[in-house]
């Protein structure tokens, strides 16, 4: 089965690529705002926006979840499109901080609705086994690619326009992404395996605790927040404070961890083939291990450099692609296909709070004590994230591919399967 011959399927990516674009400008420029508001406190500022993203984003993803098979799947992502675009466009017209929180939390609010969403219709108009597993690696591609051109474009652009003008564009995005959607032909969501609401908002979480798989990506979470909040969130003030650089700069060094990131989704693939998921993604959490270190060092010495900057930015890229690739797939072979929805609104609130630990870190530590302890503790977390993925995550257990029509029993141990009755 030829991937993008499915019309629904290359409307719908064609969405997915047009609005990761337009959330890449977004996040680059909302960095450059909250320093044009708030100079050295800029990493605050940021670190509280995208804090309450991440608290959106928790609670949000799992009532998502219990109410998905009850509205038209089509039209929900065009409203939430149609959200996303208008709050994006108001973002320039700021005066305040508090007003970039606000708006933060109506955008994040539409986004914590819409991932999950779009993740579950996937599976419903690609059905065929190995065509789904490219789709999620086109999505992957298409996410990393987002990563490495978006602050690039973003260079370029500032070069002529102001940042607030980036907002704009982002705009624009949103708006082309809902006509594309509006263009699909989405079913309706599959009746979930469980019938009571309040069930499907935790039934997801609760097939997580009970899967041993799952509560080692639960553990992977963490070192992927705690070397991503780095980069995220302290950026702007590494690249404007330390390092003396410019708006273009602080884009270029977003681009050289997108760069990373790039260059292990090219690689993945074939080798995804060869070596089991448990394997890549826990080399991917040692690999973000190092890259943190590495960060502490830079900035603890006062070796601050731009080459090592960016070689350990791209070093973080790296390690945080060979976790997130893979985390589709090992999703996919863990449930039954009627709870895929939840698990996928399970691990994307999840994920997020992982975030919602680490971005405070990087953003008010790092603001009040230095970038030093903060990157310390970050290194910290994700060293202890990867010794509990390697406890929870049983080595017999690659992560492959799923027995037809079963549930997640088929891989747990006896008191989880009992659990797992129990909830289901």
């Amino acid at each position: 089965m030829r991937l993008f011959s499915v019309r629904d399927y290359r409307h719908l990516f064609g969405a997915q690529v047009i609005a990761l674009f337009g959330t890449g400008l977004t996040t680059v420029a909302l960095g450059l705002l909250a320093y044009d508001l708030a100079g050295p406190r800029a990493g605050m500022v940021l670190g509280t926006a995208l804090t309450i993203k991440m608290v959106m984003y928790v609670i949000i993803a799992p009532l998502a979840a219990a109410y998905i098979d009850r509205l038209p799947r089509r039209l929900l992502l065009v409203l939430l499109d149609v959200i996303r675009g208008a709050v994006v466009l108001a973002l320039p017209l700021v005066t305040e901080v508090w007003h970039i929180y606000v708006l933060i939390g109506l955008l994040q609010a539409a986004s914590a609705a819409f991932t999950p969403t779009f993740q579950a219709v996937i599976p419903d108009i690609v059905p065929d086994e190995a065509a789904y597993t490219r789709a999620l690696s086109a999505s992957q591609v298409a996410s990393t690619m987002e990563s490495l051109l978006s602050p690039v474009l973003a260079a370029v652009a500032l070069t002529f326009l102001t940042f607030d003008r980036l907002f704009l564009g982002t705009s624009v995005g949103f708006a082309v992404s809902a006509v594309l959607v509006l263009s699909t032909r989405i079913p309706d969501a599959r009746p979930s395996a469980r019938t009571k609401a309040w069930d499907k908002a935790v039934g997801g979480i609760r097939t997580f605790l009970a899967t041993p798989r799952l509560r080692g990506i639960m553990a992977l979470n963490l070192v992927v927040a705690s070397a991503g909040s780095i980069v995220v969130v302290s950026t702007v003030n590494h690249v404007r404070d330390r390092l003396g650089g410019t708006q273009q700069d602080v884009a270029w060094m977003l681009a050289a961890s997108g760069t990373g990131t790039l260059l292990a989704a090219l690689v993945l693939p074939r080798l995804l083939d060869r070596i089991s998921a448990r394997t890549v993604m826990t080399t991917g959490a040692g690999v973000l291990v190092g890259g943190t270190a590495a960060a502490v060092t830079i900035t603890a010495t006062g070796l601050t450099t731009w080459t090592g900057t960016a070689v350990t930015w791209a070093v973080i890229g790296v390690g945080m692609a060979l976790i997130i690739t893979p985390t589709g797939k090992v999703l996919r072979a863990s449930v039954a296909r009627n709870a895929i929805p939840e698990a996928f609104a399970a691990q994307f609130s999840l994920s997020h709070l992982a975030w919602l630990i680490t971005y405070p870190v990087a953003g008010v530590l790092g603001t009040r004590a230095g970038l030093t302890p903060a990157w310390s503790t970050l290194a910290v977390l994700a060293a202890a994230g990867t010794v509990a993925a390697l406890l929870l995550w049983p080595r017999h257990d690659g992560g492959g591919t799923p027995r037809a029509g079963t549930t997640t029993a088929w891989h747990l141990s006896g008191r989880s399967r009992t659990s797992l009755a129990k909830a289901a």
